[in-house]
């Protein structure tokens, strides 16, 4: 007999009881109620498989969650794999090396590279401040001395001067730069880093443009002419149109080197008559310190 028909039984002659007179159906009845009963129990435990989530429905709940946010139902694990989470390298590290807000001061020496005549070496300085870590406002200055005064024997004159006046009679046009200084804009938009040996050194591509300034001093030998009108514009000083770039690259928080080239555009008046365009371009070398220190 099953646990239900138990209780059952016992409501059943409970009934009877206060009846007034016996009723033959209650068996009937108490037989009826038992079987109905006994099978709804027995179907409230059995799973009823239309009740079950077909895969269609799985997936379509499971799409449900994903756009609503919600966390899908993570895959398990492989041995090991837990571990290879936990050793993730890093490739992006943090900028080691900052400009912004900063002073960069240095001595620099250069040559003019595209003087065919002369031979012109310069030393000069740097100065920056760095608005950002983009922009900065650069000032340079720089000094050529003279190292000769003209004739075979001068170490300023290059070979093809010497052919020329020496040995053709050739008179070039020749000045020499003598100084220069300019005010620019800087701006730095490539950075990275290299690793050399066990070291990380950061480095940054620049450019400039700005205005300046550039005396020359005309070459009277050269020239052959030492008239009234060669001497009186023979020291000049002229404005001058600066466009450069190069690169940086910071060794410690506080020292980096660069190395550049710039070119410089000015007009020139020759014996007092006539206008030349004039270009030299100067590749220049420098050490840069860096203060305060960074934040």
């Amino acid at each position: 007999m099953s646990m239900f028909s138990l209780p059952l039984l016992a409501l059943a002659f409970a009934s009877t009881a206060r009846a007034e007179e016996p009723s033959a159906e209650v068996p009937a009845v108490t037989t009826v109620s038992t079987v109905d009963l006994t099978t709804d129990a027995v179907a409230q435990d059995e799973e009823d498989p239309a009740e079950e989530d077909s895969p269609e429905d799985s997936v379509k709940s499971e799409r449900d969650s994903v756009k609503k946010g919600a966390p899908a139902d993570a895959a398990p694990s492989l041995p090991g794999e837990d571990d290879k989470r936990r050793r993730i390298i890093k490739t992006i590290q943090k900028k080691n090396f900052m400009k912004i807000h900063r002073y960069e001061v240095g001595p620099s020496v250069g040559f003019v590279a595209n003087d065919p005549f002369l031979n012109r070496y310069i030393i000069g300085g740097v100065f920056d401040y760095h608005l950002t870590e983009v922009f900065a406002a650069e000032l340079q200055v720089g000094y050529a001395p003279i190292l000769g005064q003209g004739g075979e024997n001068d170490p300023d004159w290059k070979d093809l001067s010497k052919q020329l006046l020496l040995e053709n009679s050739v008179s070039p046009d020749i000045s020499k730069l003598t100084a220069h200084g300019s005010m620019a804009l800087a701006f730095s938009p490539i950075y990275g880093k290299a690793a050399v040996g066990r070291s990380i050194i950061a480095f940054d591509i620049f450019g400039y443009f700005g205005l300046g300034v550039t005396a020359t001093t005309d070459d009277l030998v050269a020239l052959q002419n030492d008239d009234d009108s060669a001497v009186l514009t023979q020291n000049q000083v002229h404005p001058t149109t600066i466009v450069g770039g190069g690169a940086r690259v910071a060794f410690s928080e506080g020292v980096a080197a660069r190395v550049e080239g710039k070119s410089m555009s000015y007009i020139e008046t020759v014996n007092s008559t006539t206008l030349e365009m004039k270009n030299n371009f100067v590749v220049q070398a420098s050490v840069s310190f860096f203060f305060p220190g960074m934040k």
